[in-house]
């Protein structure tokens, strides 16, 4: 039974879990890299340096944020119950300690030591909220749940707002670009905002503005959250291009994910 506060402050902790309760710790997922457990471990690393930074910068004493490493490996030498419940209680810690910033600290305060970004105090219970909905689809794929989360809008500005720069960073590294080589995409979903990406000599950017012009890939908002991710629907046909196969290659690179 998940507590009532930390459903309020967490509304996909409830459809995560039950995917992953439905699962083998070592079953396969969508993230092809990771199994059920791997994902738990994930998910458990997360919630716990989420709050870690948020209650050391409540206390006073800000601390900077670890690598995936060094807070994901001592859950990876837990059995699967006590994993579990590790993974459990640090999502009810993660909402004790928003709950406590969110009350005495203006919701626009700055924090500054999230992965070397300033980030606000409501962004630490939503980034996991984003965690849960993501790391679900790897689970479960494509079901209507998956669908009606990625769709919200505050997932395509979580996305893009608050993460969309580390997100572009493994994708420049794959890229030969040189000197003088630029990539620009622009990802669009009607009645939307299109998603405007470069990157080049100058560093990565990653915006939402005004459609214009031609799209570089056109799909439902879901999916264009999955490409964001690196990820992709099981129906290919749910994103459409024009752009050709070689910007196609370079944006869909740039878009790799982490």
């Amino acid at each position: 039974m998940i507590p009532s506060q930390v459903d309020a402050t967490l509304p996909e902790l409830a459809p995560f879990a039950h995917a992953v309760r439905e699962r083998r710790p070592g079953a396969g997922t969508w993230c092809e890299a990771w199994t059920v457990g791997d994902i738990l471990v994930h998910q458990t690393g997360n919630a716990e340096e989420l709050a870690r930074v948020l209650e050391a910068f409540l206390s006073g004493s800000p601390v900077e944020t670890r690598g995936f490493e060094p807070r994901e490996a001592p859950y990876r030498r837990m059995s699967d119950s006590d994993l579990w419940e590790a993974f459990m209680s640090r999502c009810r810690h993660l909402t004790e300690i928003a709950a406590a910033a969110e009350q005495d600290l203006p919701p626009g305060t700055e924090v500054m030591m999230w992965t070397g970004r300033t980030v606000n105090v409501p962004f630490f219970a939503e980034h996991m909220r984003e965690e849960l909905i993501l790391h679900r689809w790897d689970l479960s794929g494509d079901d209507r749940t998956a669908v009606q989360a990625l769709t919200e809008p505050w997932m395509t500005e979580h996305s893009v707002v608050s993460v969309g720069r580390p997100l572009l960073a493994k994708g420049r590294a794959g890229l030969d670009l040189g000197p003088e080589g630029r990539v620009e995409g622009r990802l669009r979903t009607p009645g939307t905002d299109d998603i405007v990406m470069t990157a080049g000599p100058e560093g990565n950017s990653i915006r939402l503005a005004a459609p214009e012009g031609p799209a570089t890939i056109e799909s439902d908002a879901a999916t264009r959250v999955l490409l964001l991710w690196g990820r992709r629907p099981a129906d290919p046909s749910r994103w459409h291009s024009s752009a050709g196969p070689e910007t196609l290659r370079r944006v869909r690179t740039l878009l790799s994910g982490y």
